[in-house]
């Protein structure tokens, strides 16, 4: 999977299809925590009655993906990265009601 984020590649695999890594930087990475807001965690206790996707914790965590990955990726440019590879996504409970999202990878110069 190939994404740019502003004329950052950020890639899963651990090189760039057609161009060469001539420095590894080193390990960059972003995270968020968030946590439920009572009134979405209310509808989403009445959906899970009926069953169907929680779509208020859906997009939750979809912010909460979106925004760690904008911060690893201001993370590898400070370092002065071309590119991430290797990237990694993961979840984790902090609290009961909040999760956090981190993404990592090798940010890295290319050729």
């Amino acid at each position: 999977m190939t994404v740019s984020r502003s004329n950052m590649l950020v890639v899963t695999t651990e090189g760039v299809a057609g161009r060469e890594i001539v420095e590894a930087l080193g390990i960059t990475r972003g995270s968020t925590v968030r946590a439920k807001h009572i009134g979405s965690d209310i509808v989403a206790s009445l959906r899970n009655l009926v069953g169907g996707e929680v779509k208020e914790y859906a997009q939750l965590l979809a912010g909460a993906r979106e925004q760690a990955m904008d911060r690893m990726v201001e993370d590898a440019r400070a370092m002065g990265a071309d590119a991430v590879v290797c990237v990694r996504m993961e979840t984790s409970t902090i609290q009961q009601g909040a999760s956090e999202v981190m993404v990592y990878g090798t940010a890295v110069r290319l050729k």
